[in-house]
């Protein structure tokens, strides 16, 4: 506290003892005026000495503010003009009324008083529009941290590079854990000798060895099949860039030995902890290997997943140790529950049908009821006539219920086991996967991101031609109480011929045991051609898709429908495969409304190509040659320019391959 002030204050009461004496000296008067007035007379002169001073120390206390006032004045417009805070006012036509020095040196421009955002800074404008009070832009290769205060028209810009860097510094530098596994390893190497077995893994270590080498990856094989590799984020982000050409490597330099290795990846990263990263890399591994094998899947901490390759068919197992394992643990399962319900996904088809009815033989195998879940108005033609010789089967009808009948049925105990599906929003009733803890998932697709929670069991082989044929397998190794009726059998064999194409398309060795396996015991193959028979509305229906075709890209051929003309799944899918057998088309995408504001994709390849890539950037799925997608709120010429993009991006990643 300055002095004045400090004796301003002792001064004060000093005043108040003068008026005491003061008032003192009048009531004397009374008594003894000349003693009064003798006392009055001393008491001016500190009375003057005191207002002499008070009138100094008021002078300098205003002269004190008046200086303190200049320095504060003088402090603000320091702050305003040199220090390293961007300011700018802007009127409502975003021209710029003021901008403080450190600003317009960042724009290396002398001032910008007059000049309109959209043509300095026009990433400002969607700040300033979207009414969002704070956003990071960056400007002139530098990141600023912009506060907008909307109704001063006023902007601060805070220089955030170096924080950024700091941050990009720490995100590349996090590790990431990855388990690489060789697919198919023991069926490939269990018939050869010492010699071409080590020769065959000296090969692919000295591939996998020199991949890491040049990428800075710590590499470790674990075991025959594994290796673990970590490294940074940086090293995978460097790494998705070239979309793991490791996979082509292996592919291709194990071939020339005549025999095919793939790889599958599975990726963990975005956490700090490395347990949690290796619970990631394992369930990643896990995905690729649903998904046939062949490829990369990164499994970030948010659950997104990216994958890459994927461009291989699936590799045919030729043993069937693993149909037998799951059969038998599916037995247990059964056992252990009162009833099981049976459910596929919506709009089924044969296979769909077929699995189904393959699950109620097992469970009845096992002396234990079993129902399936189908919505008779959500059926195909095919699906249909299929229904109405079944109708004919009593036993066999009576086990077929609706989705509310199944939920009301529903107990504790009660096994439920989807079939030809994995996800939750394509099942036939989605409540039942919430009602029912006990849940076993069969299914011959690639596994995509959504899929069914915590499931007791799950097969998933998606080098099978259909679901049809993996359950066929678990009905040779159950109990042999009673026979396979003949419906039973011709509908499993209806599913396998659907989805193969009368055994045309993704077809094995094992595709035709399990089709022989069914005709000996009683399939009617004259039956199954007439549930495949179609109607001339079909047939023409299908006729105005195909005639609506046009090439988009070598090979690539795309048809569509009219905005106002609705098709079943079933004349999308036949188009795409009709289209599929022309000359010169290795990939074929049909476009059609499925109902008011849904549109439907089906999508065909030879193997060249692969759709199902295509269809899961438009949020659909399937396998490398047969997928589909849906998609809503979309017309049907807005579909067609969503699929173009998406088959444009395909492309330009392969050719980065």
């Amino acid at each position: 506290m300055p002095a004045f002030l400090e004796k301003r204050s002792i001064r004060y009461p000093f005043y108040g003892l003068i008026g005491v004496t003061v008032v003192v000296l009048i009531a004397l008067s009374f008594y003894n005026w000349t003693i009064s007035a003798a006392g009055l007379f001393i008491m001016l002169f500190p009375t003057y000495y005191m207002f002499v001073v008070d009138r100094r120390q008021r002078k300098e206390m205003e002269e004190y503010i008046a200086t303190l006032s200049y320095r504060v004045k003088r402090v603000g417009e320091e702050a305003l003009m040199e220090m390293p805070i961007g300011i700018m006012l802007i009127n409502d036509e975003y021209y710029i009324e003021w901008t403080n020095p450190f600003l317009a040196s960042c724009f290396d421009e002398d001032t910008l008083v007059g000049r309109s955002l959209y043509d300095v800074a026009d990433t400002l404008i969607p700040l300033i529009k979207q009414e969002v009070e704070t956003e990071i832009i960056t400007l002139h290769e530098r990141k600023f941290r912009v506060i907008h205060k909307r109704e001063e028209r006023l902007l601060y810009f805070f220089d955030v590079t170096e924080q950024k860097e700091i941050e990009k510094m720490y995100q590349n530098d996090r590790t990431v854990i990855s388990i690489i596994f060789l697919d198919n390893y023991d069926d490939l190497t269990q018939g050869m000798d010492d010699q071409m077995r080590g020769s065959i893994n000296n090969l692919v270590t000295s591939i996998l060895n020199k991949w890491a080498q040049d990428n800075g990856i710590f590499l470790k094989r674990i075991s025959s099949e594994r290796f673990m590799a970590v490294f940074s984020e940086e090293i995978l982000q460097k790494l998705e860039k070239g979309k793991f050409t490791i996979l082509d490597d292996v592919r291709e330099m194990t071939s020339q030995q005549n025999v095919s290795f793939t790889l599958s990846i599975g990726v963990g990263t975005g956490v700090s902890s490395l347990p949690e990263l290796g619970v990631l890399a394992q369930s990643s591994l896990d995905l690729a290997l649903g998904r046939g094998g062949d490829q990369v899947a990164i499994k970030l901490s948010n659950g997104k997943v990216k994958f890459y390759g994927g461009k291989t068919n699936p590799i045919e197992k030729r043993t069937r140790v693993r149909a037998r394992v799951i059969s038998h643990a599916l037995r247990d399962l059964i056992m252990a529950s009162d009833k099981v319900i049976i459910m596929g996904h919506k709009n089924p088809d044969m296979d769909s049908i077929g699995a189904g009815i393959g699950i109620y033989k097992v469970a009845q195998m096992n002396q234990k009821d079993a129902y399936i879940v189908v919505n008779i108005q959500e059926i195909d033609n095919g699906v249909k006539r299929l229904m109405t010789e079944i109708r004919q089967q009593e036993q066999l009808f009576s086990h077929f219920i609706g989705s509310e009948e199944a939920l009301e049925i529903a107990t504790d105990k009660t096994l439920l086991v989807v079939v030809d599906t994995h996800k939750p929003s394509m099942v036939i009733e989605e409540r039942l996967l919430n009602k029912i803890d006990h849940k076993v998932v069969i299914d011959h697709h690639r596994r995509g991101e959504d899929f069914i929670a915590s499931p007791l069991l799950v097969y998933m082989e998606p080098y099978a031609s259909s679901t049809s044929e993996l359950v066929t397998e678990f009905l040779e190794y159950q109990p042999k109480r009673g026979k396979i009726e003949m419906i039973e059998a011709t509908a499993l064999l209806a599913g396998i011929i659907v989805d193969t194409k009368s055994f045309t398309l993704r077809t094995g060795s094992r595709t035709f045991d399990a089709a022989s396996y069914l005709r000996a015991h009683g399939a009617d193959t004259i039956l199954v051609q007439k549930f495949l028979k179609e109607d001339v509305d079909t047939y023409i229906r299908r006729s105005k898709l195909i005639e609506s075709v046009n090439f988009y890209r070598d090979g690539i051929a795309i048809a569509k429908g009219s905005e106002n003309e609705f098709n079943d799944q079933v004349i999308i899918a036949q188009a795409a495969d009709t289209l599929l057998t022309m000359d010169g088309v290795l990939a074929s995408f049909v476009i059609s409304a499925r109902s008011e504001g849904v549109i439907g994709i089906s999508a065909r390849s030879l193997g060249n190509i692969n759709v199902q890539v295509i269809m899961e950037a438009l949020k659909g799925g399937g396998h490398l040659t047969n997928a589909a997608t849906q998609l809503s709120g979309l017309s049907v010429a807005e579909t067609e320019s969503k699929l173009k993009l998406a088959i444009d991006e395909y492309f330009e990643g392969v050719k980065k391959e």
